[in-house]
């Protein structure tokens, strides 16, 4: 069979099945191609001549195996290829942590402008799972110390998988903490996606993100516990100039009813996504009541 009968093919089979397209991709066509192009190593700007080459048996073989893993037992593609892109960047993936899709990315390829005027000299991505984040934001700014910080330690063993793939060992370093409580000093820069999903909501997720691990999703009962409690302690550790840029998904209605005192900036994106704001540092004191 060509490659490209074999993908269309196979993103029939995607969504005769009704699988979820939540984890990079939103549509069956394209998670086949995710499937297939990352499986066999390919370009994924190919030409339309080169993908209509023959499949050997044994990349057909392989093929079946993954797609047959997608559709019966729900696993997300990344997590069967071992890796997912993030920022125009590839990073390994696995169940140790959540697989990277956060609209955060478009900031980090513009810089975060105009909210930074500069490169920040230092720069947490806090509840970082498996530092794609904080690593992406170590490439755009190349002289910025960076520290990837998360509760979990799988976790953080993956971040240092990727960090070595990107070769940043010099520039990038990584902390065990339960949100701040184990880091030193200020940062210029502080990029936040921790659980944010409620219990209510957890128990209506589709099945994919059920491998996924539920210490990166779940935020308590209304979804912003770990949110709120980040936003009480980040006051201390921004440095004047400096900005939170916080993921809050699902429960952003949530948090600004919680915080009604005050205003977010909630950001708007090109290529889709929601619930990302950023307050700088005399919005968190105020927050904070400091």
């Amino acid at each position: 069979m060509l490659l490209q009968d074999y993908i269309t093919r196979l993103a029939g089979q995607f969504a005769a099945a009704g699988i979820y397209c939540g984890h990079g991709t939103n549509n069956a066509y394209d998670e086949a191609v995710f499937l297939v192009f990352g499986s066999l190593g390919l370009d994924y700007l190919l030409s339309v001549a080169e993908q209509n080459r023959e499949l050997a048996p044994a990349e057909a073989e392989r093929l079946e195996q993954l797609a047959r893993a997608r559709i019966r037992q729900r696993i997300p593609t990344a997590y069967l290829l071992g890796k997912a892109w993030f920022a125009g960047y590839e990073f390994h993936c696995d169940r140790r942590a959540l697989i990277p899709r956060s609209p955060i990315a478009e900031l980090i390829t513009g810089g975060f402008e105009p909210l930074l005027s500069g490169n920040p000299g230092r720069i947490l991505d806090l509840c970082c799972g498996g530092g794609c984040i904080g690593i992406a934001c170590a490439l755009r700014f190349p002289s910025s110390e960076v520290v990837l910080a998360d509760i979990s330690a799988v976790a953080l063993e993956l971040a240092r998988d990727n960090i070595r793939l990107h070769g940043l060992e010099e520039r990038v370093v990584t902390r065990q903490s339960d949100l701040f409580a184990a880091l030193a000093g200020d940062f210029d820069l502080i990029v936040a996606n921790p659980p944010y999903v409620s219990r209510e909501e957890l128990e209506r997720l589709p099945p994919e993100y059920r491998h996924e691990p539920a210490l990166g999703l779940d935020g308590g009962a209304d979804g912003i516990d770990i949110v709120a409690r980040l936003l009480e302690q980040a006051a201390n550790r921004l440095g004047p100039g400096g900005w939170l840029i916080l993921e809050t998904g699902y429960s952003a209605d949530e948090l600004q009813n919680h915080f009604s005192e005050s205003s977010f900036l909630w950001l708007e994106f090109e290529h889709g996504g929601a619930g990302v704001c950023a307050l700088n540092h005399s919005k968190l004191k105020k927050l904070a009541g400091k």
